[in-house]
């Protein structure tokens, strides 16, 4: 095996031992164990000839941006026939609570924990498209108040004087169908004006692009409308650096999409989790492997710690 462009050294371990084809992965269920943080895999695909990033992430059920901070150095429109792709499917989950809905913006994806049975818990995640800079996503809790098929679009006015601006005169109400940019679904959240939401723009997600909703693939979003029900909890939270356990290990995953954020703020929030979390930072922590992970920020959970 050939990688045509340089991997961060911390990577290289994992995969020598993680290349095989993959499968899609919005919408696959994976199991909870209790006091266990970590699931997923990484994996590896060669790019086609005529692929983009933006292909693969569709393909295997990625967004966009995770699949270029994961793979430094690709060209995000042509990496080319052959090119190596790492496939970012390995997970910390965030530090909310493990019902219902949770939203990590700075991960640009969507988490759905349901239970099995009482004690057999399974998580599901999409990668979802949040607000631009100038209409943020909301953080904080709140719930599903309503599910609606085959949604219509009324244009706040706020978002018709932006478009005016720019020659594009919105109508008041966009009818349900292929022009409609929420999709034929939405979940509306408890937050007004905010929903859960479709596109028929596909190729938006995984971006920070939205006016503050929370869009999904037309499949995943399908998939998910037929599992939620109204009163639904949803958390939204902000979490660009998760901390977790897999057996005695304690694995750090940090996410920079397109370099926002500062390095040293960033390590500095590691360096307060990490203290409160082992009641210190304990001198065997691997404290150069933690500075890179936060530097690279891949969003490929790293063994940090080990309990002795």
């Amino acid at each position: 095996m050939s990688l045509p462009f340089k991997f961060s050294p911390i990577l290289l371990p994992l995969l020598a031992t993680l290349w095989w084809p993959p499968t899609a992965e919005s919408g696959a269920a994976f199991p909870i164990a209790r006091g266990q943080d970590l699931f997923g895999e990484v994996m590896v695909v060669d790019a086609a000839q005529t692929d983009t990033l933006l292909d693969i992430a569709r393909r295997y059920g990625f967004g966009l941006l995770e699949l270029v901070q994961a793979n430094p150095g690709v060209d995000r429109w042509l990496p080319g026939a052959g090119t190596s792709v790492i496939l970012p499917g390995q997970r910390v989950l965030p530090t909310a609570p493990r019902q219902g809905i949770v939203v990590n913006v700075a991960e640009l994806r969507l988490y759905y924990y349901w239970q099995a049975t009482v004690s057999e818990q399974w998580v599901e995640t999409y990668p979802i498209s949040v607000g631009r800079m100038d209409w943020q996503t909301p953080l904080g809790e709140t719930k599903i108040v309503a599910r609606i098929p085959n949604p219509a679009w009324h244009p706040p006015e706020s978002i018709r004087r932006e478009h005016a601006a720019d020659g594009d005169i919105l109508p008041t109400v966009v009818p349900a169908g292929p022009d409609n940019p929420l999709g034929q679904f939405a979940l509306r959240l408890g937050i007004p004006g905010y929903l859960i939401h479709g596109t028929n723009r596909p190729f938006s997600i995984g971006m920070h692009v939205t006016h503050g909703c929370i869009r999904l693939y037309p499949e995943d979003i399908s998939h998910l409308f037929g599992l939620v029900e109204t009163g639904t909890p949803v958390y939204l939270v902000n979490e660009p650096e998760k901390l977790g356990w897999s057996g005695n290990t304690l694995y750090l995953e940090v996410h920079r999409p397109e370099g926002v954020g500062d390095y040293a703020v960033a390590l500095d929030r590691v360096a307060a989790r990490l203290a409160q979390m082992l009641d210190g930072v304990p001198a065997s922590v691997e404290w150069e492997l933690v500075e890179r992970t936060v530097r690279d920020a891949l969003g490929v959970p790293q063994p940090i710690w080990k309990r002795p």
